[in-house]
């Protein structure tokens, strides 16, 4: 087993375990990404004359191969293998020979494992937005069965103004859009390509062509200079988990707000059967767990965010190992939030209010009722504010 910085050594088997971690399971997510970024430099490494036409085939094919295979779950990144780098190295030279070994011309493991990390944050991002906008129209969904049915708008969880259902879901549904938009902002510091930094200063005598790997991954850019794609690690994996932050929290309060609405002291929803759990110990009860653990994974997020920051914020220039603790928070945070994603929009679709249920305060018109004074008496709001004060008083 030869891993792409060994140097003929032995290595002690709790070191191996100690520095690989979990890397080498998280990295099967990012194989068909690895694939991808290696196929492109294998390419541009046989139009700048550093590989053969033949070896370029060569190499393609296999790696294409290769990806396909890991797709049907025939092979899976080991601990021996450390990361999936190594795994795909090791299978390319196995059945390509020596021309496998050609690939690493021109990069290093640190742009390598880069490259993949943002074309699969790239496409996670798509896929966080998306889900957000599916919930959204999940939301107007709601708004277009329920919207006319009257709420109680609080402050300080007390009744204030009148409000409707259109007004409650329209509101959590723009927030929820808005999100989304962040995601796909998030592409900005994503869109980079890191190609030909290798491990952060160039590849000096070898003239690889960066714009080349660029186009054909479709990043948006290069990444210049060399010397930035380093100390930019973590600021778009934070950035991400950011505003993945900000979405759960807006589904946070989403789910709050039902969970207190389900109360039998408020009795204004009823939540489906099929997003509802049963009590081991109470026959009557019927648990909004979905929608509490919606409301928890909320911390997940900025958690997440937080590990993130903590792990980048003293580092010196250049590559460090903590780096790839970066991974474990970023596909946590990633993870959780499109699993929120892919149930709400369901979870939304049999919630009903009762109107039957619903009761508004009659002085949640006050505010209302200053205003026609000031509208049709030309008075201050402020004097109409003290006569409709009066008024309520004397009526207690």
């Amino acid at each position: 087993m030869t891993r792409l910085w060994d140097k003929g050594g032995s290595l002690d088997t709790r070191v191996l375990e100690y520095t690989a971690g979990d890397d080498y399971l998280l990295d099967n997510r990012l194989v068909p990404y690895d694939i991808r970024a290696s196929i492109a430099h294998a390419e541009m490494l046989g139009e700048q004359g550093l590989i053969s036409p033949e070896d370029t085939t060569l190499i393609r094919d296999a790696l294409s191969d290769i990806g396909a295979e890991h797709a049907l779950g025939r092979w899976r990144v080991t601990l021996e293998q450390e990361d999936c780098q190594t795994a795909i190295e090791n299978l390319l030279t196995a059945r390509v020979g020596a021309a496998g070994g050609r690939l690493h011309a021109g990069r290093s493991r640190n742009d390598q494992v880069l490259a993949a990390l943002r074309l699969y944050m790239s496409d996670a991002a798509r896929s966080l937005s998306a889900g957000a906008i599916a919930v959204a129209e999940a939301l107007d969904a709601l708004a277009a069965r329920d919207g006319e049915v009257a709420l109680p708008g609080y402050t300080h969880m007390q009744q204030a103004m009148p409000s409707s259902v259109a007004l409650w879901a329209g509101g959590y549904a723009a927030e929820i859009r808005d999100d989304a938009a962040g995601l796909e902002q998030t592409q900005r510091r994503i869109s980079k390509n890191p190609l030909g930094s290798a491990a952060g200063f160039g590849t000096p005598n070898l003239p690889v062509n960066r714009e080349a790997t660029r186009r054909t991954l479709q990043f948006a850019a290069t990444h210049e200079p060399v010397t930035a794609v380093q100390l930019s690690r973590g600021k778009a994996e934070a950035q991400l988990l950011f505003e993945i932050t900000l979405l759960t929290q807006d589904i946070a309060r989403l789910a709050a707000d039902l969970t207190l609405f389900y109360t039998q002291e408020y009795g204004f929803v009823s939540l489906p059967e099929t997003f509802t759990t049963g009590s081991s110990i109470m026959p009557q009860k019927r648990n909004p767990d979905v929608f509490e653990l919606m409301r928890g994974r909320s911390a997940v997020a900025q958690a997440a965010l937080g590990e993130v920051l903590a792990i980048t914020q003293k580092l010196t220039s250049g590559y460090h190992r903590d780096l790839q603790l970066i991974k474990p928070p970023l596909f946590r945070g990633i993870d959780s939030c499109l699993q929120t994603l892919s149930i709400l929009p369901g979870a939304l679709q049999g919630v009903r209010f009762l109107p039957e249920n619903i009761r508004l305060d009659p002085a949640i018109h006050a505010a209302a009722a200053a205003n026609a004074l000031v509208a049709e008496e030309g008075i201050p709001f402020r004097e109409a504010y003290r006569r409709i004060a009066a008024k309520l008083k004397e009526s207690q």
